[in-house]
C-alpha cells in the first residue's frame, strides 16, 4: 500500500514539474549591463526603473545594471574590464567610440540576431542621422538609443527686456551676433552681469560644438571609414575664427574656455541668455528653467546643420549565444515604440526611431512640450559626430587645438594646420 502510494506520488510530482515553465527550471540569464550619464536630471533612476520594467516582463533575464561615470569614464571601465577578462555584456558608450571598440576587437555586430521580417523593420525604422554612427563597411555596431543634436535655448524673457522678439531667436550668424550684442550686459564697473551667449568648449566636448559652426558652414570634418580628417580646409578655419570672434570681437561670450557642465547652470540663473548644449538637457531646463524659454536650431552660415551626438547600445564580443540573445532581446525593448518614447519625454534625448513619434504618449507630449521637435526635425540636416579609429587621441588633438584658439595660444591657420598634421600621423596605418 506504503510503495503504491509513493510510486502514485512521484507520478503527480513529475507531472507537476512538467507543466512548470522552462525559465523556472533553469537559472535566468544574466547580463552586465554599463551606462554613463552626461546631463543633469535623474538618468539613473530612469534607467534603472526600466531595467526593473523589464525583467518584470522577462523574468528569465536577470540585468545587473552599473552606472559607470561620463561617456570618458564608462569606455575606460568598459575596455578595462574587456581587456582584464571581465567585460560587461552590454553597454551603452558614445557613438563616436565605435571605431576603438571594432579595433580592440571587444564588440561584435548586430546584424547575425536580426533575422525575421519584424527585425529587419525595427531596425530599418532608426533615423539616417543616427545610423550614420552606428554602421561601417555594412555591418551594424551600435544601435541607437541615447541620442540627440546640439541646439540653441533662449531665455524669451531676456529676449523681451532686451528689446527683442521672443519669438524670433537667431536664425544666422549675423543675427546671432547682433542679437547677441543686445543680450550682453555690463554693470557700472564695466563687470559682465549676463552674456549674450555661452558655448561649451572645455573637457571633452569642444570638437562637438565646434561641429555645430562647421556643419552650417559646409564643412565635413572626417570620412565615413573613420581613416582621414579634413581639419585645415578653409571653411573649418573660418568656423574656428569665428567661435573666436564670438568672444574677442564681438564679446558676446566669455573668453578663454566654458566648461560642459557650467553652461547649463549658467542658463538657469540667467547668467547667459543663449546656450548650446546637447538636446539631451532639455527636461533638465524644462523642470529647472523659472522663466518662459525657447529651443531654436543651429544658426546658419551657409546652410542649416548640426551633428548628432550621444550613446549607443554596444553588446560585447565576450557575451555567450544565449546572453547575445538576452542582450538584443533589452535593447529591441528599450527602443521599441514606446519606451523610446518614455525615454525622450523624461530625458530630453531624441526618440531614435520614426514609429516612436507615432505614439500617442509622443503626440501628446509634444503639444505640451513643442521644443522637443526641434531636434528632430534638425535630424533632416545633421551630420556623423567626429570620429576616428584611435578616436579618443584624435579628438584630444583636436580639443587641444581649439581650446589652444580660445585662450589665444595660436591662431586658428595655425591650430588646424597642427591638428590635420598630428591626426594624418595618427590615422596612417588605417589607410
Amino acid at each position: 500500500m506504503r510503495r503504491t502510494v509513493l510510486k502514485a506520488l512521484a507520478f503527480s510530482l513529475a507531472g507537476a514539474f512538467a507543466t512548470v515553465p522552462a525559465w523556472s527550471q533553469a537559472a535566468p540569464v544574466e547580463l552586465e549591463f554599463y551606462y554613463p550619464v552626461a546631463v543633469g536630471g535623474p538618468i539613473t533612476k530612469i534607467v534603472d526603473g526600466m531595467v526593473a520594467d523589464f525583467e518584470k516582463e522577462n523574468p528569465d533575464i536577470k540585468i545587473n545594471s552599473v552606472y559607470a561615470g561620463s561617456y570618458q569614464d564608462s569606455v575606460a571601465k568598459a575596455l578595462t574590464a574587456y581587456k582584464g577578462g571581465s567585460a560587461p555584456q552590454l553597454a551603452v558608450l558614445l557613438s563616436t567610440d565605435m571605431f576603438t571598440l571594432i579595433d580592440e576587437g571587444a564588440i561584435v555586430p548586430f546584424d547575425p540576431l536580426v533575422k525575421t521580417d519584424e527585425d529587419k523593420k525595427w531596425l530599418g525604422d532608426f533615423y539616417p542621422g543616427f545610423m550614420a554612427n552606428s554602421q561601417t563597411e555594412g555591418k551594424t555596431w551600435g544601435i541607437p538609443f541615447q541620442r540627440s543634436t546640439i541646439v540653441m535655448y533662449y531665455n524669451k524673457d531676456l529676449f523681451k527686456e532686451a528689446g527683442l522678439n521672443p519669438d524670433a531667436p537667431p536664425s544666422t550668424w549675423e543675427e546671432l551676433v547682433s542679437q547677441g550684442k543686445k543680450l550682453t550686459k555690463q554693470d557700472s564697473s564695466g563687470q559682465v552681469t549676463q552674456w549674450g551667449l555661452e558655448i561649451p568648449s572645455g573637457g571633452a566636448f569642444a570638437y562637438w560644438l565646434f561641429q555645430a559652426l562647421t556643419t552650417p558652414n559646409d564643412a565635413i570634418l572626417m570620412n565615413s571609414s573613420g581613416n582621414e580628417v579634413y581639419l585645415d580646409k578653409p571653411a573649418v578655419i573660418e568656423a574656428v575664427q569665428f567661435w573666436h570672434d564670438l568672444a574677442y570681437k564681438h564679446k558676446i561670450m566669455p573668453t578663454g574656455t566654458t566648461d560642459w557642465g557650467t553652461t547649463p547652470k549658467d542658463f538657469l540663473v540667467g547668467k547667459t541668455a543663449i546656450m548650446w548644449t546637447t538636446t539631451g538637457n532639455l527636461t533638465n531646463v524644462r523642470k529647472n528653467a523659472k522663466f518662459d524659454f525657447g529651443v531654436a536650431p543651429m544658426p546658419k552660415s551657409k546652410q542649416g546643420g548640426s551633428p548628432t551626438g550621444g550613446g549607443n547600445f554596444y553588446l560585447f564580443e565576450s557575451a555567450t549565444p544565449e546572453q547575445q540573445q538576452a542582450a538584443y532581446k533589452f535593447v529591441k525593448w528599450m527602443t521599441s515604440p514606446e519606451n523610446a518614447a518614455a525615454w525622450s519625454i523624461a530625458t530630453g534625448y531624441v526618440a531614435v526611431n520614426k514609429a516612436a513619434w507615432e505614439t500617442d504618449s509622443m503626440k501628446q507630449y509634444v503639444q505640451e512640450v513643442p521644443q522637443a521637435l526641434v531636434a528632430r526635425d534638425q535630424l533632416d540636416v545633421a551630420v556623423a559626430e567626429f570620429s576616428t579609429h584611435d578616436n579618443q587621441r584624435v579628438t584630444k588633438l583636436l580639443n587641444d587645438n581649439l581650446q589652444a584658439v580660445l585662450t589665444n595660444a595660436k591662431t586658428p591657420e595655425q591650430a588646424m594646420k597642427d591638428a590635420q598634421s598630428e591626426a594624418d600621423r595618427l590615422l596612417r596605418s588605417y589607410k
